[in-house]
């Protein structure tokens, strides 16, 4: 394992001092991200100090450390988990042959479409989220977004190292272009649907990291068992920060909802808006948003270029380990599609299945979290609870692409989808009301907006009420 190098222009532990030639277009490249930062991070905090984690190490204890930092001073570094001696490709057609430390000439194109996407999907989401702080409902709030936002830019960084050491004049090209595309835009859209979609408010923001953060989740938990071992090390490291994303998604809608059903209580009418806050059709109908849109980042139903990456040992299924059929090629998979106007359940062969099956396991990932929401929502004695909407709703690639379905599956008519969707999807008059309630954002460590519930701890020890913004 190399020495952790914590001094050097660009913290890693790759012994980047090593290839000078490396270290150059890296530090090249960091201008140029540095630039992209600040012209497209998060607005009008730049200057702030803000009480961050920082990774200095890959062990399991001791990797992070905590500290008041302005957000451009942030120590972005390479960091891949140790490496694993005697390591085998862990699926596939290379089943057990030792893993690849320099990538296969004949997956040379494959292999970097991958980094690029997954790398493309990090200055993203800071990209998407860059305003929320004018609206944040409390420091502590603001600080965990920023936490994201700042962790995004390394989990970026990570993807630029493999670019820029495993392929050659392309992968420079390609990470030069990661700082160019913009979210949203027009001419230069992100690559992934999910990642053009604005996020204007904090329940954005929150089912966001909720949903689109645990396929992030996913997707890396995949490359994680990658028979190209610089990949698959990235990834694991990349799983350790990614965890604190998910957990600020899932109990940031915990604490609204807490708020809502507190609030609900006290109203005669169990008006929720009426007294300030979020009411739960509401959280609803983004809940039903962004479920969708992350379902569609996992591919089509029926996918031969899934079959293809897990054939190759490039890209393989979360927790390999625990199958018991490593290759594959035998078996069948259930999965429902729309053909010719009718729906069918096939047989499909595992392989062509894949998507789908990384798919059923997101999809009772996140039943777990909104599970916790419902059972808030019995303690306050409420009759409402909130359901993950069929896969057939609203969505943009694979077999129900073609359709329109209700949130409860049920096919119909187009008339009928114009006629439902401002009960089901987040409507503009939505986002206003939420704009407005937010009002100005909240950083002072006493501050909490009324909409949503305190958090039961703060960061690191810390009480919920620490300056974790300084001006």
């Amino acid at each position: 394992m190399a020495h952790v190098d914590l001094e050097a222009r660009i913290p890693n532990n790759v012994d980047l001092g090593a290839d000078r030639r490396l270290q150059r277009a890296l530090e090249r490249w960091q201008p140029a991200y540095l630039d992209w930062w600040r012209s497209m991070g998060p607005e009008g905090f730049q200057e702030h100090e803000i009480y961050l984690r920082t990774a200095v190490d890959v062990g399991a204890k001791g990797w992070a450390h905590f500290d008041h930092v302005k957000m451009p001073d942030y120590r972005w570094g390479i960091f891949l988990a140790p490496p694993e001696a005697g390591r085998v490709i862990p699926f596939g057609d290379h089943y057990g042959e030792p893993a690849w430390q320099e990538v296969p000439g004949e997956l040379r194109n494959t292999l970097r479409r991958i980094v690029v996407t997954q790398g493309d999907t990090e200055p993203a989401s800071v990209e998407q989220q860059r305003r929320l702080g004018a609206t944040a409902p409390s420091g502590y709030d603001l600080r965990n977004l920023f936490q994201v936002n700042v962790e995004e830019g390394r989990h970026l960084w990570a993807m630029v190292y493999l670019l820029h050491s495993y392929f050659g004049r392309d992968g420079r090209e390609e990470a030069e272009m990661l700082l160019e595309r913009r979210s949203g835009d027009a001419d230069r859209p992100r690559i992934l649907g999910a990642f053009n979609e604005p996020i204007s408010t904090w329940l954005d923001f929150f089912m966001f990291t909720m949903f689109t953060d645990r396929d992030g989740k996913y997707q890396l938990l995949c490359l994680a068992e990658s028979g190209f071992d610089p990949l698959a090390r990235t990834c694991r490291f990349m799983l350790t920060e990614e965890a604190h994303h998910m957990f600020v998604g899932e109990t940031g809608i915990q604490r609204i909802v807490e708020r809502t059903a507190e609030l609900m209580r006290q109203d005669p009418n169990e008006d929720a808006r009426a007294a300030g806050g979020i009411d739960l059709e509401m959280i609803q109908r983004y809940l039903n948003f962004w479920f969708a849109h992350s379902l569609d980042l996992f591919g089509g139903e029926v996918s031969t270029n899934a079959a293809n990456y897990f054939a190759s040992g490039i890209k393989g299924r979360p927790y390999e380990d625990r199958y018991t059929d490593h290759v594959a090629l035998e078996g069948t998979c259930p999965v429902e599609r729309y053909e010719d106007g009718s729906v069918r359940r096939d047989d499909v062969p595992t392989r062509l299945a894949l998507n789908e099956e990384v798919r059923d396991q997101y999809v009772a990932d996140c039943q777990r979290g909104v599970d916790k929401w419902n059972r808030s929502l019995e303690r306050a004695g409420l009759s409402f609870r909130f359901a993950l909407p069929s896969r057939r709703f609203e969505r943009h690639i694979g077999t129900w692409a073609a359709v329109h379905a209700t949130p409860g599956g049920e096919l119909i008519s187009a008339d009928a989808w114009d006629a439902g969707r401002d009960e089901w999807l987040p409507t503009d008059a939505d986002r206003a009301w939420l704009t407005e309630l937010a009002g100005p954002g909240r950083s002072a460590p006493d501050q909490m907006a009324s909409w949503i519930a305190s958090p039961k701890r703060g960061i690191d020890g810390k009480p919920a009420q620490f300056d974790y913004i300084r001006s």
